[in-house]
């Protein structure tokens, strides 16, 4: 059962040949046999799922089928990463000071997809309130890289990762800050989207950085992300930063239809017409020259199926980390503050006062990571140094939207590396910030940018999966998914598994 893909999984339901809880009861005893090993999970909800997929399996019967019900989704499991709000089951954020917390209400990602028939299995491992490159900095412990269990699975949604990785489910949820989906999913030789900004709601996901947040998913195939990526999508009345732009037929886009690009998917080179930039700034020193040269090999293939490769630039990519790492840290400040022991989550015991109450609460309930990105924001954002620091990096962020604009103007897309390396030893970079900060070197960007970005697994490094990132301009997920499906139409370094999880 845990081999099926998503797409594999809505035609064997719809034909009535598997129903939703035999495949759900295959899963959770699936999670149960290899959550020693991984720690991929916080909450698995078995009586909760096995409900939820009695009633799929009721409505197919009812319905005649789930392609017939117009919900292909209908019946299939998936996990959410432990930010989504998930009415009356716990929702942590990964953090002690939400451990006990209960969300009276479902999150739109969650309401939409469970509109859709989907199953909920439960909640994934993270890093505490998606602060972290690594998923060692949750407060249930660090989460395995099933390819190599003592290798990190990326972070933040490093357990949306390793769940599917492992075959826990076929896809999962996750979000997106500083590259948040889509490091995990190099990590774990995985397909994550990063939608624009504002293309699906982010009401009822726990705000880290409210103006680079976004939900997206984490799958094997960039078809099964454009299946799950469709019903998150659009418009939403509770969050006002939500985007009111109609959301394409992203699995009909999967065969070149309604393309902003012209191309002729029935050919030998349907990326003809597609046009990729290559920036040299994304070939630098950091990069390793393994994962560099499975890169360069993906970008010819891309071109081997039409597109034309065209040299770009990108003269600030340099400034993404500083200017991503004063930014991020002072909107986490701001939106931390409401966790005060006072209204929900950890409060301490006996407090002498008030003062005592807010001091003692934060300091037991949050971790250090969340700790040193609190006092960082706050630090650039006191009067002293608003100008110097938090001004200057706005504007930095500018120089950097200015030049994915201009790039644009003579490509399609852009594409480079996902992360600098292949997924590391855990520990090995705990005790230096600044160089866990790095590996966010190539994704950033396209949060500062608001720009729709994905990885794609395009090969391996000493055994370790090696991710390609595809950069868009504003709502062209479409493109990205369309490229994307075709280049694993010729690699397959989508459909490997890792030993002992096949």
């Amino acid at each position: 059962m845990h081999q099926h893909t998503l797409k594999e999984l809505s035609v064997l339901l719809d034909k009535k040949e598997i129903s939703s809880t035999e495949v759900t009861q295959a899963l959770l005893e699936r999670i149960e046999t290899h959550e020693p090993t991984l720690n991929a999970m916080i909450t698995v909800d078995n009586d909760g799922a096995l409900e939820a997929a009695k009633h799929a399996d009721a409505a197919i019967n009812e319905l005649g089928g789930t392609a017939s019900a117009g919900k292909p989704l209908l019946g299939v499991p998936l996990i959410h990463k432990d930010i989504f709000c998930t009415e009356g089951v716990l929702t942590t954020c990964a953090s002690h000071m939400l451990h006990n917390f209960k969300s009276p209400y479902d999150a739109t990602v969650v309401e939409r997809l469970r509109a859709q028939g989907t199953v909920m299995l439960g909640k994934a491992n993270m890093d505490e309130f998606a602060m972290g490159s690594s998923n060692e900095n949750s407060h249930f412990g660090a989460v395995g890289n099933p390819w190599q269990t003592d290798r990190v699975p990326g972070g933040s949604s490093g357990g949306s990762a390793a769940a599917v990785a492992a075959g826990y489910a076929p896809v999962a949820t996750g979000t997106d800050t500083g590259g948040s989906i889509r490091q995990p999913a190099a990590f774990c030789g995985l397909s994550g989207i990063k939608p624009t900004y504002g293309r699906v709601s982010r009401y009822g996901m726990i705000a880290f950085a409210s103006s680079l947040d976004q939900g997206g998913v984490l799958a094997r195939s960039a078809e099964d992300c454009a299946y799950l990526l469709g019903p998150m999508s659009g418009v939403d009345p509770r969050d006002s930063t939500s985007v009111d732009q109609p959301v394409d037929d992203f699995v009909t886009a999967l065969d070149g239809s309604g393309l902003s690009v012209t191309v002729d998917s029935s050919g030998d080179a349907p990326l003809n017409g597609v046009r990729i930039g290559v920036a040299a700034e994304y070939f630098s020193d950091g990069l390793d020259k393994a994962v560099a040269t499975e890169v360069r090999q993906a970008i010819s293939k891309l071109e081997s199926l039409g597109a034309s490769i065209v040299e770009i630039s990108l003269p600030n990519q340099h400034l993404c980390i500083p200017a991503y790492y004063a930014i991020a840290p002072a909107e986490c400040s701001s939106n931390l503050s409401r966790f005060d022991g006072v209204r929900y989550g950890h409060r301490c015991e006996s407090p002498v006062d008030l003062e005592d109450l807010y001091k003692r609460s934060r300091d037991e309930g949050f971790g250090r990571e969340v700790k040193r990105r609190i006092l960082i924001g706050t630090y650039v954002l006191s009067a002293g140094y608003y100008d110097a620091y938090y001004l200057k990096a706005q504007k930095t962020r500018r120089l950097i939207s200015d030049d994915f604009a201009e790039a644009f103007k003579s490509v399609d897309m852009i594409a480079g590396p996902a992360t600098p390396t292949t997924a590391f030893a855990r520990g090995s970079k705990t005790a230096d910030p600044v160089s866990m900060y790095l590996n966010d070197l190539y994704t950033v960007s396209a949060n500062l940018s608001g720009l729709p970005a994905m990885s794609i697994p395009c090969g391996f490094a000493d055994g370790l999966p090696v991710g390609l990132q595809l950069v868009s301009n504003y709502f062209k997920e479409s493109e990205l998914l369309y490229v994307s499906h075709q280049f694993q139409q010729i690699d397959d370094s989508h459909q490997q598994r890792p030993r002992g999880f096949e």
